[in-house]
């Protein structure tokens, strides 16, 4: 049996309580960081400055993967890595369309929101996607996870992150609907501006990573003193506390009038992150741990389980490829999340509908019904920045 071994020891009341500070702070630090990266976005290209976002808010979830990692339960290790990608597009993308639907139909008095339009700079992070989920492909292929695959894993990130910062900043002139924070610090002066900026990322990213053991063990205590099972806790209950900072960040863009595509902006940015530099730690931390260089093998259930993660960012991906998040397609990722988190074993027949979904979408963009304008823009991008 599979089972985590973390700091925690049962029967310790302390880290429990220790969530009556943690979470907050955590909260806090998230939206000092948004604020940051906010500010942040008219000095640099705004992918820059979110996937800065995103790699201080998925510390937590570096923290439980390295762990994993570093005891070789590779069982564990398998469910954390699908569990954290499956959790952020089945249930943080439709959550994002549910704040922004709600907030748009109290706003208009009734009007429902049919879609979330992605600005055309953001077709850089959708396309960025596919490069890293067809190289899993190749992993899923050859069942296995190396050090080489690590460092592909982590050029891909750095062709990303290459890209990202060839988009111009923001306009000065779109700040005007920022909250007061971000809007105060673009007005003062240069000297003064970098490091209002600079410290907003520090306070915050320091906040987060003093808080990420104690908010984590917390949340495990109180799992465990509630009756979750630890490999449960390892593939849903670690993950969905580990991106909490960036639920925080995500919603707190979503709720406000023309700040949705932000808040995607702020997912995306985790998810290629964790397609690839979470991917990364994997086989390193193991061969670390195991003193040689050696691949990370897996099972016949473990790569059932990276296939059916790779088929859900993979719709995901298709989705967005006109730019366009629309309502029933976040209805259509959550209810197929929602379905397998609790039936689990049903996840063969969520397989097929994930199966036969994307062959619907693959048809759409042959026959012409759905237009791939992210690869129209990202060229378009591509080109003005070079």
């Amino acid at each position: 049996m599979h089972s985590y071994r973390g700091p925690f020891v049962r029967g310790d009341v302390r880290p429990m309580t220790d969530a009556i500070w943690t979470f907050p702070v955590v909260i806090l630090a998230a939206i000092i960081v948004a604020w940051g990266a906010e500010s942040a976005q008219f000095y640099v290209a705004r992918g820059v400055a979110f996937a800065a976002l995103a790699w201080l808010q998925t510390l937590p979830e570096f923290v439980i993967e390295g762990t994993i990692a570093w005891r070789q339960d590779i069982h564990l290790m398998t469910a954390n890595f699908t569990g954290a990608i499956r959790l952020l597009v089945g249930l943080g993308w439709p959550l994002i369309f549910t704040v922004a639907a709600t907030s748009h139909f109290v706003r208009t008095r009734g009007h429902i929101l049919r879609q979330i339009e992605l600005e055309g700079e953001q077709a850089v992070e959708v396309m960025a996607l596919s490069p890293p989920l067809a190289y899993f492909g190749f992993i899923w292929f050859k069942g296995s996870l190396t050090v080489l695959d690590a460092l592909i894993l982590i050029g891909l990130y750095g062709a990303y992150i290459y890209i990202l910062g060839k988009v111009p900043p923001r306009a000065q002139e779109e700040a005007g609907d920022l909250p007061a924070i971000p809007r105060r610090i673009i007005s003062l002066s240069r000297r003064k501006r970098i490091a209002a900026i600079v410290g907003l990322f520090l306070l915050g990213g320091v906040g987060l990573i003093l808080v990420a053991e104690p908010f984590v063990e917390s949340m495990l205590a109180l799992a465990f003193a509630i009756g979750v099972s630890e490999f449960v806790f390892i593939q849903w209950v670690a993950p969905f506390l580990s991106e909490f900072p960036e639920k925080v960040s995500a919603f707190y863009w979503a709720k406000s009038p023309g700040k949705a595509p932000l808040a995607l902006l702020n997912m995306m940015s985790s998810n290629i992150n964790e397609w690839t530099m979470l991917a990364a730690v994997i086989p390193i931390v193991f061969s670390v741990s195991r003193g040689r260089i050696e691949g990370v093998p897996f099972d016949a259930f473990q790569r059932f389980e990276i296939l059916f993660t790779m088929a859900q960012s993979f719709l995901a991906f298709l989705f967005l490829l006109d730019l366009r998040f629309r309502l029933h397609e976040a209805a259509g990722l959550f209810g197929l999340w929602f379905i397998q988190f609790l039936w689990p074993s049903t996840r063969e027949e969520v397989m097929v509908l994930y199966a036969i979904w994307i062959g619907i979408e693959l048809i759409r963009l042959v026959t012409g019904n759905r237009r791939p304008t992210a690869w129209g823009t990202f060229r378009e991008v591509f080109r003005r920045s070079s």
